[in-house]
């Protein structure tokens, strides 16, 4: 049935999960106007699909044949510099989790994918991440430790292992990457060299939901790429274009856009994929969060999806994960997730009413990058292996307003 927007219905949706049993073509939402159509020339590449029940399980088997499946990656690996990008956003744990369980990527999974990075001949792994907000002169494994992660075990994970807390230049200058996709609002930024110094890039992040953007996965995951000891807490340059980036960083194109997050931190996530490309999307979604990205929103809570998903374009990863939570890929903003309420005491009372819509919204980025060719958001055309998506769904929208069906006694 067609909604009031002329979409399809979220029930269509999951409706259409039940009709295939890989790769299929789900119903397109009608997108807001400022929304792409689909991008014709991006890429589709493979994309793995696991049902994982635990972290206990053999990780580094799992990652080993989900590699496989997507095409391999040894000759990719073999004797270069690994870069992994991780999500270790947020301090505080919903009670009987660790950050790792739920809001950060946990660090068994880390551990797994690094180990098979190092079977597979990589000459060093760096894992790399934006860890703000602590001493100067703290490092990135002071964070991992504070959320109870096995240090000495990870850098024992593969024969050269390095961490590198990427929230300021480290000594060296800033590497100026410029967006070599058409740039929506940055042309380029200035980021930590070892963004620039790998030569094979992974975003590993969390398949979760998230207040402002309504979904956050291996793309919202390179927004803690950019270092905040630069551009401060980020939300005044990014998410409200309330001042401009500091003398010496790349300025932004137009200072007259729109200033709405939503419409505005969906293609800043674009652009600094155009700036900084990856080579591998990796989304852990066997524990995870729903309704926020962490305990810290209202509202959110555990879920437990009991999945994995691989592959060698952010954007077809995206939006196989984000079909595996239940969602439309291709859904516009008047749809869930994109579709937000947001906490009104930590936003600006301009970002809780948005000039160009009656209600709260983010864009769906995945359509903007495949409008500049990153990648296709189109489970027709995307060659899913491993497990069914009709077989691997879990609702998170459901699980969240709780109702999912109550098991039977």
């Amino acid at each position: 049935m067609k909604n009031a927007h002329g979409g399809f219905s979220r029930r269509d949706w999951l409706a259409g999960c039940s009709l295939a049993a890989g790769a299929f073509a789900a119903p397109r939402a009608q997108a807001a106007p400022q929304a792409p159509a689909a991008g014709a020339a991006a890429p589709a590449l493979p994309v793995s699909v696991a049902k994982v029940a635990s972290y206990d399980e053999d990780l580094v088997a799992q990652f080993q044949k989900m590699f496989d499946q997507i095409g391999g990656i040894s000759s990719q690996v073999a004797g270069k510099t690994v870069a992994i990008k991780v999500n270790l956003t947020g301090s505080n744990r919903f009670e009987g989790y660790t950050p790792g369980d739920t809001h950060w990527v946990h660090p068994e999974v880390v551990g797994a994918v690094t180990a098979v990075l190092g079977k597979l001949g990589a000459k060093r792994i760096r894992i790399l991440e934006s860890a703000g907000g602590r001493r100067a002169d703290a490092k990135l494994e002071d964070k991992l430790l504070s959320g109870g992660w096995d240090v000495a075990a990870l850098k024992n994970a593969a024969p050269v292992v390095e961490f590198e807390d990427t929230d300021g230049p480290q000594g060296k200058p800033y590497s100026t990457l410029k967006v070599k996709t058409k740039p929506y609002i940055f042309p380029a930024f200035n980021l930590n060299r070892s963004y620039e110094d790998c030569d094979f890039f992974v975003s590993l992040g969390k398949m979760k939901g998230h207040e402002e953007m309504g979904v956050t996965m291996s793309i919202k995951n390179m927004f803690g790429v950019t270092p905040t000891a630069l551009y401060g807490g980020r939300e005044r340059i990014f998410h409200y274009g309330q001042t401009q980036a500091p003398s010496g960083a790349p300025a932004e194109l137009d200072p007259q856009s729109n200033r709405y997050e939503g419409w505005r931190l969906p293609r800043i996530l674009v652009d600094i994929h155009g700036a900084r490309p990856v080579d591998l999307a990796i989304c852990d979604g066997i524990v995870s969060t729903v309704g926020g990205e962490g305990p810290w929103v209202l509202g959110a809570k555990p879920i437990k999806p009991g999945l994995l998903v691989v592959g060698r374009n952010c954007v077809n990863t995206d939006a196989v994960a984000m079909a595996t939570m239940g969602y439309n890929p291709r859904a516009g903003r008047h749809e869930a997730p994109y579709r937000l309420y947001k906490g009104p005491d930590n936003h600006p009372k301009d970002q809780l009413t948005p000039a160009d819509e009656t209600f709260q919204y983010a864009d769906n980025m995945m359509l903007l990058a495949e409008a500049v060719g990153i990648g296709s958001a189109d489970l027709a055309k995307i060659d899913v292996r491993g497990v069914p998506i009709k077989d691997a769904v879990c609702d998170y929208e459901a699980f969240w307003k709780n109702q999912l069906p109550k098991p039977k006694v």
